[in-house]
């Protein structure tokens, strides 16, 4: 009964996509408003619909409905009811429904929005979201089905299928096989959710974008309504890709947090293309210009939203993050390509109705070194699409897979990172318009003068690592530069309003949020650098095997075996739990218990780390074996992982800052009647 209401939605909400974006589009054409209206309230009820499929399938997955497949894949007897509710996105049919119910969610906020400045847009808008959405539906009912039930042939085989076949009897296993062990940790939980959040969010600046092109907008309305939804799904991208790395951490069990795995790097690329694009869009609100740059940042941000998607569920690459193979696969590429050529199409369409209104005067004025930003976030980009597809592209041409490692990424992606640090320090000194290279020499020296401390002194402590000290100079330039921007606008604030520095500061930020929320994602950055450049520089590790009473020696660290306790839990583990006693320069800092966990149904091990972790530094150590008889032997593999803390700390202050940035502020009456004249003028024309 659940699973038939819960098909039923899935299928009344697929007929509503198509309606909202046919009738949309006939009623834009032929100028029938109460058409759009129509649509509109279609696209408004397609995500209760969704929202019934999605409660049908968490109904099943908490009764455990061990007769519905999905059921059976992703849960059983021992899981605790909050893991069975996040089983919803631990699977390929579940996470579709999911990411289609964010999608309504977010399209149906968007229909909510006051639409009287925009009305010529908004039955594109409708149409680019309705496509997008009833073709993930798509997906759901015709291939990956999450209400399909286990079924016995009357040959004896078991088959999955919607409704009863011919002869066959239905099947309801005692137990499910549950969620795969990696996903059980919290970070897994709430990791996923913020990728599909950051992923469904640029959906919306792109329907703007090509609403913009449909109509014939050359105004930059689009990108000013879009801007905090741009911001939001940057806030959610990079959290989940934070998110992810803590994962990794704690759970991969090989002392880092990036393995440049094809689909971690499948979601860092959204997120690259559009960092670029919050960076260029400044330059056309400022100036009018970039606008054809825009809008194909936009369609490749989308594109790549897609392209990741794709990756994680086709089963094309091999990625401990990805699904099983599935036969969405073609359809998926097949609309990526028509999506992409179709916005290229209308893009090219409306070329010369984009021409900016200015031109770049000066290599060092704040636009030209917002496009070398850009330049460089698309050459890291490249980098990272080339390294993820050319294992199908050997595949294709040699019939032999062959992959690139995090050696080759690094040494490439290294140095431009570099260049962005670089430009992180140096942008904010310049001035959009005409900028100097005197002019700008004399506002950085002192400012670099300054930052050459810290190199200094790691150089006089015996720090000899060449890319270290440059790594670590440019984070401080950036450091520097930014705590001066802050000083600075505080200080004229003071002067002129007779303001402590702490309320200047705090007012400063308020009146202009969007620059200094930046400022503040700029200080997590660099947080985020040093924790960087310390882990995959100065990281050391030792593997040693210890008898009950021996020791292990990892530069100031000493650790001591006392033992291994086994014992079976009630959710279906059997944990193997050794005991360290730890010292520091000869002084005990605690015990770690690292441990490894067998899950009995799953048949699969997961190694847990014992961390000693401080601000300074993390202690990691992994239990990677022992003697199962006497248990009076075990062996250890041990990190020694300097700043790695920063790196969370960082992303924290990262988060912070882009909430600041995308915190609604008022639009000053100017702008709002600049707004409504270029738009009448646009309409004009």
């Amino acid at each position: 009964m659940i699973e038939g209401i819960g098909y039923a939605a899935l299928v009344i909400s697929f007929v509503l996509a198509l309606y909202g974006a046919g009738a949309a589009a006939f009623g834009a054409k032929r100028s029938r408003p109460e058409l759009v209206e129509s649509a509109r309230r279609a696209m408004l009820l397609s995500w209760p619909m969704i929202s019934v499929a999605a409660l049908a399938i968490i109904a099943l997955l908490v009764a455990g409905r061990y007769d519905i497949a999905y059921v059976a894949k992703v849960t059983s007897n021992a899981m605790p009811p909050y893991l069975r509710v996040t089983a919803l996105w631990g699977g390929q049919e579940g996470s579709l429904v999911f990411w289609s119910w964010l999608m309504a969610a977010f399209a149906s906020a968007v229909g909510l929005r006051q639409w009287d400045r925009d009305r010529d847009l908004l039955p594109w808008v409708i149409v680019v979201t309705m496509i997008t959405l009833a073709f993930f539906l798509s997906l759901i009912i015709f291939f990956e089905n999450p209400f399909s039930r286990i079924w016995i042939t009357p040959e004896g085989a078991q088959t999955t299928a919607l409704f009863q076949p011919e002869g066959a009897l239905a099947a309801a296993p005692p137990d499910g096989q549950g969620l795969n062990p990696l996903l059980r940790h919290p970070g897994m939980i709430i990791h996923p959710p913020m990728l599909y959040l950051g992923f469904v969010s640029f959906v919306i600046p792109y329907a703007f974008a090509m609403a913009a092109l449909v109509v014939g907008r050359s105004d930059d309305r689009w990108i000013r309504v879009t801007r905090r939804w741009t911001l939001v799904a940057w806030l959610f991208l990079g959290l989940g890709l934070i998110l992810g790395g803590r994962w990794a951490y704690d759970v991969l069990g090989w002392g880092g947090y990036w393995g440049w795995d094809p689909v971690e790097i499948a979601a860092f690329m959204p997120w690259l293309a559009g960092t670029a694009f919050l960076h260029s869009v400044m330059v056309q609100e400022k100036k009018g210009m970039l606008k054809h740059w825009n809008m194909l940042l936009i369609i490749l941000t989308y594109s790549l939203v897609l392209f990741g998607t794709f990756l994680t569920r086709s089963g094309v690459l091999s990625s401990v993050h990805a699904f099983a193979q599935s036969a969405i696969g073609p359809m998926f590429f097949a609309f990526i390509g028509v999506s992409f050529i179709v916005s290229l199409w209308l893009l090219l369409k409306r070329w010369g109705e984009l021409r900016g209104v200015n031109q770049i005067n000066s290599m060092v004025s704040r636009e030209s070194l917002f496009l070398l930003n850009n330049f460089l976030f698309i050459m890291i980009l490249a980098v990272l699409f080339l390294g993820v597809i050319f294992p199908l592209v050997s595949e294709l041409f040699t019939g032999q897979t062959v992959t690139v490692g995090p050696a080759w990424y690094e040494r490439i992606v290294g140095p431009l990172f570099a260049g962005l640090l670089l430009l992180m320090g140096v942008a904010p000194l310049s001035a959009y318009g005409s900028s100097s290279w005197r002019t700008l020499g004399r506002q950085l020296w002192q400012l670099v003068a300054l930052s050459l401390v810290v190199p200094a002194i790691l150089l006089i402590t015996g720090m000899r690592s060449a890319a270290a000290l440059l790594g670590y100079w440019l984070a401080t330039l950036v450091a520097v530069v930014t705590l001066y921007e802050f000083w600075r606008g505080a200080s004229a604030r003071r002067r002129r309003h007779g303001e402590s520095l702490p309320v200047a500061l705090v007012k400063l930020a308020g009146r202009n949020r969007r620059r200094y929320g930046g400022f503040v994602i700029h200080l997590g950055v660099v947080l985020m650098a040093f924790g960087i450049i310390g882990i995959e520089i100065f990281q050391t590790e030792t593997q040693g095997t210890l008898e009950r009473g021996e020791q292990l020696t990892l530069g100031r660290y000493v650790m001591v075996y006392e033992g291994l306790t086994r014992f079976n839990t009630s959710d279906g583990r059997e944990i193997s739990r050794a005991e360290l006693s730890i010292f520091k320069d000869g002084r005990s800092v605690g015990k770690l218990f690292p441990r490894s966990d067998f899950y009995f149904v799953q048949n699969q091990p997961m190694t847990i780390p014992g961390v000693r972790s401080t601000l300074e530094e993390d202690l990691y150590v992994l239990l990677v074996g022992w003697e199962p008889i006497g248990q009076d032997s075990a062996t250890f593999k041990v990190f020694h992982n300097p700043l790695v803390n920063f790196i969370w700390l960082g992303g924290a202050i990262f988060i912070l800052g882009t909430l600041v940035a995308a915190w609604p502020e008022r639009e000053p009456e100017p702008v709002r009647r600049r707004t409504a004249q270029a738009q009448a003028l646009a309409a004009g024309d």
